[in-house]
């Protein structure tokens, strides 16, 4: 493969990826000085690994059997119950909270139900309200990720299977299970890695002292008691606990041994009796418990559209420019590292490390870190928007790299060659070349770092004042002050604004690319 003189774009790139990831960890670092953890920072650090493991363990336990029943079984409606179910990754994780509670909240419909049948009411409130606020936020993301594993055992496996009269109990040992030791693991550390970093669900539904992860005793430490040593010193240690959970994501793969296949459609066996009633009723419980709060979003979210106060709409346009802009770099960032690396451009060992090291860091992690650069001198206040933009586009740039990267590589095997010799190099190359044939790919990563960037409530919570918040912080202080109808209605805006950006996006690219 022809390999090129060192691109500095990806050089450039790299070295800013460094810079904000191991730069503002330093920093943090320095900051921290000889901190002593006190029994409440060792409570957090213990409540954030405890409830990362539970909710990943749950997350792809349950997500199994409904996997399972979803490949296995075909009716009327399947793909767009799976393409359905990547609704509550991409929703803003305020706008889901407060779905929850109109479920699962005091005057929600289970404690309504409950009340009328002389039951005790239930708390959403504490441990258990933040497991099921990530249960529902990614046993979607687990589903897909194992349906992934369940098309790829090669069609030609199952049909030996049927061939030796393998009954359902022997085809999921020989083969099911195999996959789920290969796939499984690895979305556990991601699930897991996920719900390290949570803040929002934390922020809203922790419950007290009891109920406090890092993230949120950093953004306490810094917004509240102003203690930058503290801060500093809970900032590395949420660095470490993601950089340990991202090390071991990579271990966790065991190769299933199941080979190549011929590419053909795996029809994987439908066994009937108890076994269809099972696969019906985990189809039919995964369905409500995700749609059930997205539902009572939009109905309550539709009343309070006529009781928006006029400080959402100058959020929505902050979140809007917020958005744009931080898909603009993400995207960019994210082509330039994918196409050095598929050219296998020197240096690429070390663009691979760059495009993945903010999956070692959060977004408070290098809020933090930047609060701490910028603060000697200006107020952060101004800086706010622009710092949630870069971090923002940082943070959703492994996900947009990992889309990029097969394509490119399979660009450069097909087209490389032939490129080089018609002597196609820089804008004609990306102009005629390359953006044509990555068009799909773009278009669903810049719509996924679109919808990522709209609903994050993290950086900006911890820099902006009172004139310059986004639409999701907007909406969290509306639900804080107990307006809950204009918080409805405003997070009816958030979740609308998000899925249109997504779309426009996603089938932005699909048009250019003509399909």
């Amino acid at each position: 493969m022809a390999r090129g003189p060192f691109p500095l774009g990806a050089a450039a790139t790299a070295a800013g990826l460094a810079l904000l990831t191991l730069g503002t960890l330093a920093v943090v670092a320095v900051r921290a000085g000889g901190f002593t953890p006190a029994a409440a920072d060792w409570s957090a650090v213990r409540f954030t690994v405890l409830q990362a493991a539970v909710s990943a363990g749950l997350s792809v336990g349950l997500a199994i059997p409904v996997a399972r029943a979803l490949a296995r079984r075909r009716f009327a409606g399947r793909g767009a119950l799976i393409v359905l179910m990547g609704a509550p990754f991409l929703l803003p994780v305020v706008v889901a909270i407060i779905g929850l509670l109109a479920i699962f909240g005091r005057a929600g419909l289970v404690n309504q139900a409950l009340t009328a049948a002389g039951l005790p009411p239930v708390s959403i409130f504490g441990f258990h309200g933040v497991i099921l606020a990530h249960l529902f936020l990614n046993l979607p993301l687990a589903v897909r990720m194992l349906l992934q594993g369940w098309a790829a055992i090669p069609a030609e496996r199952f049909r030996l299977a049927a061939s030796l009269d393998f009954d359902p109990a022997a085809t999921f040992r020989h083969l099911e299970r195999p996959m789920l030791r290969a796939v499984a693991p690895g979305a556990a550390v991601v699930i897991f890695l996920v719900c390290l970093t949570s803040f929002a669900v934390v922020l809203t539904l922790g419950g007290g002292p009891a109920a406090t992860n890092v993230e949120l005793a950093i953004y306490q430490a810094l917004r509240f008691e102003f203690d930058l040593g503290r801060a500093a010193g809970l900032a590395a240690v949420q660095f470490m606990l993601c950089a340990a959970a991202v090390a071991l994501a990579g271990r966790l793969a065991i190769p299933t041994g199941f080979g190549a296949g011929l590419e053909r459609v795996a029809r994987v066996p439908a066994p009937g009796g108890w076994r269809r009633t099972g696969d019906a009723g985990a189809i039919g419980l995964a369905a409500a418990f995700l749609f059930a709060p997205l539902l009572a979003v939009l109905w309550r979210g539709a009343p309070g559209l006529l009781a928006l106060p006029a400080s959402v709409w100058s959020a929505l346009a902050r979140s809007l420019v917020v958005a744009v802009g931080a898909t603009a770099l993400s995207v960019t960032a994210a082509l330039v590292l994918a196409l050095a690396v598929a050219r296998e451009a020197p240096g690429r060992r070390l663009f691979e490390v760059a495009a993945m090291l903010p999956m070692a860091a959060s977004g408070l992690v290098l809020g933090t870190g930047l609060f701490l650069m910028v603060h000697p001198f200006a107020r952060v206040e101004d800086l706010a928007l622009s710092v949630t933009l870069v971090v923002n586009a940082v943070m959703s740039l492994p996900f947009v790299y990992r889309l990029l990267l097969p394509q490119a590589r399979a660009l450069q095997a097909d087209y490389g060659q032939l490129a080089a010799a018609l002597d196609l190099t820089g804008t004609a190359r990306l102009r005629w070349l390359v953006l044509p044939r990555l068009a799909a790919p773009l278009g669903f990563g810049a719509g996924l770092a679109a919808a990522m960037s709209m609903g994050d409530l993290g950086v900006v919570a911890l820099f902006a004042g009172e004139s310059g918040a986004t639409l999701p912080l907007v909406v969290s202080r509306l639900a804080a002050a107990y307006r809950t109808e204009a918080a409805a209605g405003a997070a009816l805006v958030l979740t609308l604004a998000g899925f249109a950006l997504f779309a426009l996006c996603d089938r932005g690219g699909r048009w250019l690319a003509g399909t």
